[in-house]
C-alpha cells in the first residue's frame, strides 16, 4: 500500500516541490499514523524551501508546519486517541502528505462539528495570533494597535480576535486588500503609496500601545516602534531570513530594551513556545475551537486546493495576492 507526499527536492522556488510515492507501515509503538485532512500553507513553508531560516530542515524534506486528520492506526503503547478520531498538531513540516506519523502527545482533540480547513487555520495562525495578543502584549479593551502586514493568515487572525478584545486597530496592506481590514474594523494604511508612520503619527500623536511587526526586516521594525508611546511594545513575529540576521536582531531587541527610554520589543515565534512547553499551546487551541464552534471567529480561507496540489499553492502565495489563508485539503473534502 502507497501513500504520496509532496516533497522539496532541492533549495529553490515552487518549481522543485515534487509529488512522491511511499510504502504505507505500521505506526510503532508510541506512534499515531493519521490520514491528513487537511494541511495549511504558510511563509515559514516558503522560508523552508529556499533554506533562509536556520530552522530548515534538510533536503529532501515534506513542508506543512500545520495539520489536521483522522487517525488510521495507533501503536501498542498509545492511549490518549483511537482509530476514527479527529487530530490536529503543531508540526513544523511534514504536512503536505496523505499520510503522517505523530507521537501521541502532540495531538490535540478536534471537534468532529468543525471544518478541517477552518481548523488547520486556527492551529497556527489563531493559536499565534491569540498568544500574541493575550500572552505575550495582555492587550485590553481601548487599546490602540497596528498590525503591520495584516492582510496575510496571521494578519486577519489578528485582526479578528483584536476586534472581539475591542481594540483600536489599524493595518498595513496594499490598497486591493483594504476591504477585509474594513471588515474587522481596523483603520487600513496603503502601504505601497502612504507612509505608514506619517499617518498613523497624525492619527495617534500620543503613541500606539503595540505594534504587531509582521513585515521583517530592520527597517521596517524601526519605524514601527518609533509610533510607539512610553511604556508601548513591539511584538515581531517575522522570523529574519538566516543566521546572522537573527542574532543581528536578537541585538537589536536587546538594545531597545535597554535604550529605547520605556519601549520594549519581544520575538514572538509558537514553535520555541511549544518545544520548551507544550501546556499553553494545548490550553489556548480547544479555547478557539469552542471560538469556532460558536462562530465567534470565521478564518478567511483565499483557496482550498488538493494536498497535492501544493506547487500551485506556494505559488499563489509567493505572488503576495493571497488575503487570508491558502489550505491543502483531501480531495475528498473538496
Amino acid at each position: 500500500m502507497k501513500y504520496k507526499s509532496v516533497v522539496v527536492t532541492k533549495r529553490g522556488g515552487p518549481e522543485v516541490l515534487q509529488v512522491r510515492e511511499n510504502d504505507v507501515r505500521l505506526p510503532t509503538s508510541n506512534e499515531v499514523r493519521i490520514k491528513v485532512l487537511a494541511a495549511g500553507v504558510g511563509r515559514t513553508d516558503i522560508n523552508y524551501r529556499y533554506g533562509l531560516s536556520p530552522f530548515a530542515p534538510k533536503v529532501p524534506f515534506v513542508p506543512g508546519y500545520e495539520m489536521m486528520g483522522t487517525v488510521d492506526a495507533i501503536g501498542d503503547r498509545v492511549t490518549k486517541v483511537a482509530v476514527g478520531d479527529r487530530v490536529a498538531a503543531l508540526i513544523g513540516h511534514g504536512g503536505y502528505s496523505e499520510m503522517i506519523y505523530l507521537r501521541q502527545e502532540d495531538l490535540a482533540p478536534v471537534p468532529p462539528s468543525l471544518d478541517p480547513a477552518e481548523v488547520v487555520t486556527v492551529v497556527l495562525n489563531y493559536v499565534s495570533a491569540y498568544q500574541m495578543l493575550h500572552r505575550v502584549a495582555k492587550v485590553k479593551a481601548g487599546d490602540k494597535v497596528l498590525i503591520n502586514g495584516a492582510s496575510g493568515g496571521m494578519g486577519t487572525a489578528l485582526l479578528e480576535l483584536g476586534k472581539i478584545a475591542g481594540l483600536k486597530m489599524y493595518g498595513t496592506a496594499s490598497q486591493n486588500k483594504h476591504n477585509i481590514l474594513k471588515e474587522f474594523g481596523a483603520i487600513p494604511v496603503d502601504y505601497r503609496n502612504q507612509d505608514f508612520v506619517e499617518v498613523i503619527r497624525d492619527a495617534e500623536p500620543t503613541g500606539l500601545d503595540f505594534v504587531f511587526e509582521g513585515i521583517g526586516g530592520e527597517h521596517s521594525s524601526d519605524r514601527a516602534l518609533s509610533l510607539l508611546r512610553h511604556g508601548g511594545k513591539l511584538v515581531a513575529y517575522a522570523a529574519p531570513a538566516g543566521l546572522f540576521s537573527m542574532v543581528k536582531d536578537l541585538f537589536k531587541r536587546m538594545q531597545v530594551n535597554l535604550l529605547s527610554k520605556g519601549k520594549t520589543t519581544e520575538f514572538y515565534g509558537i514553535t520555541a513556545l511549544y518545544l520548551v512547553d507544550k501546556k499553553p499551546f494545548m490550553e489556548d487551541l480547544p479555547k478557539l475551537f469552542k471560538m469556532l464552534q460558536e462562530d465567534k471567529i470565521k478564518p478567511v480561507i483565499a483557496a482550498r486546493l488538493s494536498l497535492l496540489e501544493a506547487r500551485k499553492a506556494n505559488e499563489m502565495l509567493e505572488s503576495g495576492q493571497v488575503t487570508g489563508n491558502l489550505v491543502l485539503l483531501s480531495p475528498e473534502l473538496l
